[in-house]
Protein backbone atom coordinates (compact mmCIF):
# COMPACT_ATOMS: atom_id res chain seq x y z
CA UNK A 1 0.00 0.00 0.00
CA UNK A 2 1.54 3.52 -1.07
CA UNK A 3 2.33 5.83 1.99
CA UNK A 4 0.42 8.99 1.77
CA UNK A 5 2.92 11.70 1.07
CA UNK A 6 3.50 14.40 3.62
CA UNK A 7 1.13 17.17 1.59
CA UNK A 8 -1.59 14.43 0.41
CA UNK A 9 -2.67 13.70 4.47
CA UNK A 10 -2.93 17.37 5.97
CA UNK A 11 -4.68 18.67 2.40
CA UNK A 12 -8.19 17.28 3.23
CA UNK A 13 -7.95 18.53 6.84
CA UNK A 14 -6.78 21.72 5.66
CA UNK A 15 -9.76 22.11 3.37
CA UNK A 16 -12.65 20.88 6.24
CA UNK A 17 -10.80 22.97 8.56
CA UNK A 18 -11.16 26.05 5.98
CA UNK A 19 -14.51 25.67 5.12
CA UNK A 20 -15.66 25.32 9.24
CA UNK A 21 -13.74 28.67 9.27
CA UNK A 22 -15.42 30.30 6.60
CA UNK A 23 -19.10 28.68 7.89
CA UNK A 24 -18.11 30.01 11.05
CA UNK A 25 -17.24 33.45 9.91
CA UNK A 26 -20.29 33.70 7.75
CA UNK A 27 -22.77 32.49 11.06
CA UNK A 28 -20.75 35.49 13.29
CA UNK A 29 -21.18 38.34 10.69
CA UNK A 30 -25.05 36.99 9.92
CA UNK A 31 -25.21 37.19 13.63
CA UNK A 32 -23.80 40.38 14.17
CA UNK A 33 -25.54 42.38 11.24
CA UNK A 34 -28.54 41.03 12.65
CA UNK A 35 -28.77 41.94 15.86
CA UNK A 36 -27.16 45.35 15.04
CA UNK A 37 -29.46 46.47 11.89
CA UNK A 38 -32.67 43.89 12.55
CA UNK A 39 -32.81 40.69 10.39
CA UNK A 40 -35.11 41.65 7.80
CA UNK A 41 -32.93 45.17 6.74
CA UNK A 42 -29.78 42.68 6.93
CA UNK A 43 -29.08 41.05 3.24
CA UNK A 44 -27.16 38.05 2.05
CA UNK A 45 -25.02 40.30 0.25
CA UNK A 46 -24.09 42.16 3.54
CA UNK A 47 -22.97 39.08 5.22
CA UNK A 48 -20.89 37.38 2.21
CA UNK A 49 -18.99 41.24 2.12
CA UNK A 50 -18.82 40.99 5.44
CA UNK A 51 -16.46 37.69 5.24
CA UNK A 52 -15.11 38.94 2.32
CA UNK A 53 -16.26 35.88 0.32
CA UNK A 54 -19.20 35.64 -2.79
CA UNK A 55 -22.89 34.82 -2.80
CA UNK A 56 -22.23 32.12 -4.34
CA UNK A 57 -20.22 30.73 -1.56
CA UNK A 58 -22.38 31.87 1.25
CA UNK A 59 -25.27 29.67 -0.58
CA UNK A 60 -22.53 26.69 -0.53
CA UNK A 61 -23.24 26.58 3.48
CA UNK A 62 -26.51 28.48 3.80
CA UNK A 63 -29.93 28.12 2.01
CA UNK A 64 -31.45 31.07 3.40
CA UNK A 65 -30.70 33.79 5.89
CA UNK A 66 -33.06 32.09 8.25
CA UNK A 67 -30.53 28.88 8.04
CA UNK A 68 -27.70 31.20 9.13
CA UNK A 69 -30.02 32.55 11.61
CA UNK A 70 -30.45 29.33 13.96
CA UNK A 71 -27.48 27.71 13.17
CA UNK A 72 -26.05 28.03 16.42
CA UNK A 73 -29.49 27.04 18.02
CA UNK A 74 -29.58 23.87 15.59
CA UNK A 75 -26.12 23.20 17.08
CA UNK A 76 -27.02 23.32 20.89
CA UNK A 77 -30.46 21.05 20.07
CA UNK A 78 -27.85 18.24 18.49
CA UNK A 79 -25.81 18.24 20.91
CA UNK A 80 -28.64 17.82 23.71
CA UNK A 81 -30.52 15.19 21.28
CA UNK A 82 -27.03 13.16 20.91
CA UNK A 83 -26.72 13.20 24.40
CA UNK A 84 -30.04 12.52 25.19
CA UNK A 85 -29.88 9.19 22.83
CA UNK A 86 -27.14 8.15 24.88
CA UNK A 87 -28.62 8.22 28.70
CA UNK A 88 -28.81 4.65 30.22
CA UNK A 89 -32.13 2.83 28.96
CA UNK A 90 -32.59 2.54 32.93
CA UNK A 91 -33.02 6.15 33.76
CA UNK A 92 -36.71 7.04 33.77
CA UNK A 93 -38.09 9.31 31.51
CA UNK A 94 -37.69 13.05 33.12
CA UNK A 95 -34.27 11.71 34.47
CA UNK A 96 -32.74 10.72 31.26
CA UNK A 97 -34.25 14.49 29.76
CA UNK A 98 -33.09 16.27 33.21
CA UNK A 99 -29.48 14.66 32.97
CA UNK A 100 -29.16 14.97 29.02
CA UNK A 101 -29.71 18.60 29.22
CA UNK A 102 -27.49 19.37 32.17
CA UNK A 103 -24.33 17.44 30.73
CA UNK A 104 -25.13 19.01 27.28
CA UNK A 105 -24.76 22.24 28.77
CA UNK A 106 -21.45 20.94 30.79
CA UNK A 107 -19.80 21.31 27.06
CA UNK A 108 -21.58 23.11 24.67
CA UNK A 109 -20.49 26.73 26.28
CA UNK A 110 -17.43 26.20 24.34
CA UNK A 111 -18.69 24.92 21.20
CA UNK A 112 -20.84 27.98 20.77
CA UNK A 113 -17.57 30.01 21.86
CA UNK A 114 -15.57 28.62 19.25
CA UNK A 115 -17.84 30.07 16.76
CA UNK A 116 -19.44 33.61 18.13
CA UNK A 117 -19.20 35.06 21.66
CA UNK A 118 -21.64 33.90 24.40
CA UNK A 119 -22.83 38.08 24.60
CA UNK A 120 -23.50 37.35 20.76
CA UNK A 121 -25.54 34.29 21.74
CA UNK A 122 -27.74 35.70 23.95
CA UNK A 123 -28.26 39.24 21.45
CA UNK A 124 -29.39 36.60 18.84
CA UNK A 125 -31.81 34.83 20.85
CA UNK A 126 -33.35 38.15 22.01
CA UNK A 127 -33.40 39.38 18.20
CA UNK A 128 -34.95 36.04 17.33
CA UNK A 129 -37.58 36.50 19.88
CA UNK A 130 -38.18 40.14 19.03
CA UNK A 131 -38.33 39.58 14.92
CA UNK A 132 -41.84 38.10 14.19
CA UNK A 133 -41.06 36.20 10.86
CA UNK A 134 -38.00 34.66 13.05
CA UNK A 135 -40.71 34.07 15.77
CA UNK A 136 -42.58 32.19 13.26
CA UNK A 137 -40.01 29.82 12.13
CA UNK A 138 -38.56 29.35 15.99
CA UNK A 139 -41.79 28.08 17.17
CA UNK A 140 -41.94 25.79 14.35
CA UNK A 141 -38.83 24.07 15.40
CA UNK A 142 -39.55 24.23 18.52
CA UNK A 143 -42.93 21.76 17.85
CA UNK A 144 -40.67 19.63 15.31
CA UNK A 145 -37.75 19.33 17.98
CA UNK A 146 -40.77 18.01 20.60
CA UNK A 147 -41.70 15.53 18.66
CA UNK A 148 -38.23 13.97 17.77
CA UNK A 149 -38.22 14.06 21.41
CA UNK A 150 -41.24 12.43 22.29
CA UNK A 151 -40.99 9.93 19.82
CA UNK A 152 -37.38 9.36 21.66
CA UNK A 153 -38.64 8.82 25.16
CA UNK A 154 -41.17 7.15 24.05
CA UNK A 155 -39.02 4.54 22.20
CA UNK A 156 -37.05 4.24 25.06
CA UNK A 157 -40.09 3.11 26.87
CA UNK A 158 -41.23 0.73 24.56
CA UNK A 159 -44.94 3.14 23.97
CA UNK A 160 -46.21 4.14 21.22
CA UNK A 161 -46.38 7.55 20.82
CA UNK A 162 -49.55 8.07 18.89
CA UNK A 163 -51.54 5.21 21.26
CA UNK A 164 -49.71 6.74 24.79
CA UNK A 165 -50.03 10.64 25.45
CA UNK A 166 -47.97 10.57 28.45
CA UNK A 167 -44.18 11.37 26.60
CA UNK A 168 -45.87 14.28 24.25
CA UNK A 169 -47.53 15.48 27.58
CA UNK A 170 -43.91 14.86 29.47
CA UNK A 171 -42.13 16.10 26.84
CA UNK A 172 -44.25 19.63 26.46
CA UNK A 173 -43.83 20.42 30.05
CA UNK A 174 -39.97 19.79 29.88
CA UNK A 175 -39.43 22.06 26.72
CA UNK A 176 -41.97 24.88 28.37
CA UNK A 177 -39.39 25.09 31.50
CA UNK A 178 -36.60 25.09 29.07
CA UNK A 179 -38.49 28.11 27.28
CA UNK A 180 -39.06 30.05 30.34
CA UNK A 181 -35.46 29.48 31.87
CA UNK A 182 -33.63 30.45 28.23
CA UNK A 183 -36.72 33.71 28.19
CA UNK A 184 -35.46 34.47 31.47
CA UNK A 185 -31.72 34.34 30.88
CA UNK A 186 -32.01 36.76 27.44
CA UNK A 187 -33.86 38.99 29.56
CA UNK A 188 -31.01 38.71 32.44
CA UNK A 189 -27.55 41.20 32.64
CA UNK A 190 -25.60 37.66 32.90
CA UNK A 191 -24.97 36.52 29.32
CA UNK A 192 -22.74 33.37 30.77
CA UNK A 193 -22.68 29.50 30.08
CA UNK A 194 -22.84 28.98 33.79
CA UNK A 195 -25.24 31.43 34.21
CA UNK A 196 -28.07 29.85 31.32
CA UNK A 197 -26.88 26.04 33.10
CA UNK A 198 -27.51 27.32 36.61
CA UNK A 199 -30.84 28.83 35.50
CA UNK A 200 -32.00 25.60 34.17
CA UNK A 201 -30.90 23.62 36.49
CA UNK A 202 -33.09 25.55 38.98
CA UNK A 203 -36.51 25.34 37.02
CA UNK A 204 -36.13 21.71 35.91
CA UNK A 205 -35.47 21.52 39.86
CA UNK A 206 -39.13 22.86 40.52
CA UNK A 207 -41.03 21.23 37.22
CA UNK A 208 -41.75 18.18 39.55
CA UNK A 209 -43.10 20.50 42.72
CA UNK A 210 -45.23 22.70 40.17
CA UNK A 211 -47.01 20.04 38.57
CA UNK A 212 -48.27 18.90 42.27
CA UNK A 213 -51.73 19.06 42.52
CA UNK A 214 -51.45 21.12 46.12
CA UNK A 215 -49.32 24.05 46.22
CA UNK A 216 -50.72 25.54 49.38
CA UNK A 217 -48.04 25.59 52.26
CA UNK A 218 -49.03 22.79 54.79
CA UNK A 219 -48.65 24.58 58.44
Amino acid sequence: MATPTPQTTPAGGLRERKKQRTRDALIRAALELFTEQGYEATTVDEIAEAVDVSQRTYFRYFANKEDVAFAVQEMVEARFMAELTARPATEAPLTALRSAVMVAWDDIGSAIESVIPVELHMRSYQMIESTPALMAVHLRRSSELEEQIARLIAGREGLDVDADPRPRVLVAAFCGVMRVAGKIWGEGPDCSVASIRELTQSYLDHMAPAIDDDWRPHC
